[in-house]
């Protein structure tokens, strides 16, 4: 090569740099950089993670109707007793309660696995656990792991709830008393994970939880990849089955996930009440990225509360979403101080969509403890953009409650921003954009009329 052609590959090579160098680093809404953790999303690699521990070497048989829990939690045991590994449940079906994962140990499933959970309560321990924004005795979950910094499930095998003796036993309770809720009537979730850091879900079936399918609590840099989350709507619903319930998380990554459940897919929760944000146990959510997902039916796409006091850079993006009730939901309690901001939904496509945007005042179980309403719940900074939907309402907003118990509340709603959304909507509620403080709209079309 001439020492010209030289001088031109090394400009060539200079100005590559410089414009990799220039291009502007990924943002949270807030403004923030979007950590390189965040793109770095390998599916787990067992071999890395110690000895490895075949349930059936260890006194356990594929059988779906015999109850095996001792048996698995002494697996568990004994891999965390010799210094961690991966326990692996093969081919075949496996029932149980309760099991407790240990530091070191992981769960893996390999294809055909089904670890099925029991439809009897008994086999559900009472334990101080976290549930509907409390700190509270409630029954375990299936899978649980607490305090297990670099905890894993992975694999293509299935964790199954068994859910429906279940849910028909909530709904006939219901009929009894129609006050029955969640609460009351005895249900297991299906994977419980709290005070964890560096956590990763792969490649496994969550189907069928008798209650919430994936709970988060306190956990720090969680990433869910490639998972199937199912529970049904019908013919038996299964009540309160949401796919990710993320409750004062920090750094949390949901992709390429299958979502299709009987309540809220992803619901950002922290804690209740007029003290919430003063209880140590109560904590807000921040930086969570939900991306290039598809979702089935669900009440809502991504919903803020019913328990949720602060929530922070949310992200929503590169979705696909059918028969979604609401696309966006954030749930105002008027008894709760809350605070959702910097929050982004953007590259959506979607059909036959109840709202494209519900915010209302939260009233269902509304207590106030003795205190005065204080009208603290405010949500800002949320931008949608990039958004081409089928829906039945557009603009569902409401900030005052004017029927009891929360009269007098209204939430402030401040630095919206609507851009390049096109929708077609069964019923137009008009957009009134004096509910909400600096509103921005640029490009909107509803039902191919530009309204802004």
């Amino acid at each position: 090569m001439t020492a010209k052609k030289w001088r031109l590959a090394l400009l060539l090579l200079l100005s590559l740099t410089l414009n990799l160098s220039a291009s502007p680093k990924e943002v949270f809404p807030d403004g923030t950089p979007i950590p390189d953790w965040f793109r770095q999303n390998k599916l787990t690699d067992i071999t890395k993670l110690g000895k490895q521990y075949r349930i059936t070497d260890h006194n356990l048989r594929n059988d779906s109707t015999l109850i095996q829990t001792s048996l698995l939690q002494a697996v568990i045991d004994k891999a965390h007793e010799n210094g961690g590994g991966v326990v692996i449940v093969p081919k075949g079906t496996f029932l149980s309660g309760s099991l407790f994962f240990k530091k070191g140990t992981h769960l893996h499933l390999e294809e055909g696995a089904r670890l099925k959970g029991s439809d009897d309560i008994s086999n559900f321990p009472l334990v101080m656990t976290r549930m509907e924004g409390q700190t509270l005795k409630y029954f375990a979950a299936l899978v649980n792991a607490d305090g297990l910094d670099g905890f894993t499930i992975s694999g293509k095998g299935t964790i199954d709830g068994n859910g429906l003796r279940y849910w028909k036993s909530f709904w006939l309770r219901r009929q009894f008393n129609p006050a029955t809720t969640n609460m009351d009537e005895m249900r297991p979730r299906l994977v419980y994970i709290s005070n964890s850091k560096n956590v990763q879900l792969s490649g496994v079936r969550l189907v069928n939880s008798p209650f919430w399918t994936t709970h988060l609590y306190k956990c720090e840099n969680v990433k869910l990849l490639d998972l199937y989350i199912y529970s049904p709507k019908e013919p038996v619903k299964a009540p309160s089955s949401d796919a990710v319930d993320i409750d004062g998380c920090k750094n949390v990554l949901i992709k390429n996930c299958y979502m299709s459940v009987n309540d809220d897919a992803v619901a950002l929760k922290g804690g209740k009440g007029p003290k919430a944000d003063k209880d140590p146990n109560n904590a807000g959510n921040q930086n969570i990225i939900i991306e290039d997902c598809t979702y089935g039916f669900c009440h809502g796409a991504l919903t803020f509360g019913s328990e949720s006091i602060h929530n922070r850079n949310i992200i929503l993006r590169r979705i696909k979403v059918n028969h979604a009730e609401r696309l966006l939901w954030l749930k105002m309690r008027p008894d709760t101080p809350q605070n959702y901001e910097y929050v982004l939904v953007e590259d959506i496509e979607g059909k036959d969509i109840g709202n494209f945007i519900f915010i209302r005042p939260w009233t269902q179980f509304f207590d106030l403890k003795g205190e005065q309403i204080t009208g603290t719940s405010t949500a800002h900074h949320i931008t949608m953009r990039n958004i081409k939907l089928e829906c039945d309402n557009f603009f569902n907003v409401g900030i005052a409650d004017k029927n009891s118990p929360a009269q007098g509340y209204k939430a402030k709603l401040s630095d919206f921003r609507f851009e390049n959304i096109e929708v077609t909507a069964k019923k137009f509620l008009e957009i009134d954009t004096s509910l909400i403080e600096n509103f921005q709209l640029k490009n909107v079309k509803v039902n191919g009329k530009k309204i802004f």
